[in-house]
């Protein structure tokens, strides 16, 4: 029965409190659309990246809210709408009605994005279940380049393959986002979560991306972006930031908060300095 591909999914996961359960079947749906995407193509034009990608495919003992693609050359040509067929028919497969509605973009940015529920940006997924679930999904499709991929394994809702980001590009993309993402009035502990992560795997971060990332998106020449001003940069940035609101963004999505505990300024200044990295020009 269709129900019961996505009862088993849902079945691997822990599922004592409503906060469980809820990430569970946000993640499971995430599952659900990767294989859409999949059966369409999307994985020979674009690789999955971001924190999403490295709890599904590393094992990061966090849940993610969006799904971030790259697109492996630039396409202004691009459109994600292209794709949306086929994740209807995925998800009607396993007994989900999805509605896809357009919004129009206030402001153009190289990066095409869809909502999987209700939300007022661009594309919105609507469920007949799940009513308060949204998955913001983002293409980038002028990507900055200088990354590898590799293809990893899911098994449900069938097996399959899904183009990734290697682990040090995806350590790169976290370096921007952490050091150079708008932060407003909330910031996002997920990435300081992330960050830590990585350190403790000694994930070598390819500094190179690093680079051309900054080049691109903030017009910082390499020769002024050097291994070093980077981590006096992050240094700058973590001295900053207020730690109580970076533990209050991450901890619904982590079941273990007292992982946080030890988290400090002093406690990410010295996670700065533990920073590996390779390709540093």
């Amino acid at each position: 029965m269709p129900n019961s591909i996505f009862e088993n999914m849902l079945s691997q996961y822990s599922l004592t409190t409503k906060e469980e359960k809820d990430n569970a079947t946000h993640e499971v749906t995430q599952q659900i659309a990767l294989a859409g995407l999949y059966k369409a193509g999307f994985f020979e034009k674009a690789a999955f990246y971001g924190g999403t990608c490295l709890r599904i495919f590393h094992g990061l003992q966090r849940f993610s809210e969006d799904m971030d693609f790259s697109l492996l050359q630039a396409d202004e040509d691009f459109r994600l709408e292209n794709y949306f067929d086929a994740i209807i028919t995925e998800f009607k497969s396993l007994g989900r009605d999805v509605v896809i509605t357009h919004k129009e973009k206030k402001t153009q940015t190289n990066v095409e994005s869809a909502f999987l529920k209700d939300n007022t940006e661009i594309y919105n997924l609507a469920f007949s279940t799940e009513k308060h679930m949204k998955i913001k999904i983002e293409v980038d499709t002028q990507p900055p380049l200088g990354f590898s991929t590799e293809n990893k394994l899911l098994l449900l809702p069938f097996s399959f393959m899904v183009r990734c980001y290697a682990l040090s590009d995806l350590y790169a993309g976290k370096m921007y986002a952490m050091l150079f993402r708008n932060w407003k009035s909330r910031v996002k502990g997920r990435d300081w979560y992330d960050f830590e992560w990585y350190v403790r795997n000694n994930i070598a971060l390819n500094f190179n991306h690093l680079q051309q990332r900054a080049e691109q998106l903030n017009s910082i020449k390499a020769e002024d972006f050097t291994p070093t001003n980077f981590k006096a940069l992050l240094k700058e940035r973590i001295s900053q930031t207020d730690i109580k609101m970076v533990k209050n963004d991450v901890r619904p999505f982590i079941k273990n908060p007292a992982e946080m505990d030890i988290w400090s300024t002093e406690y990410f200044l010295q996670l700065v300095d533990m920073i590996q990295s390779h390709n540093a020009s």
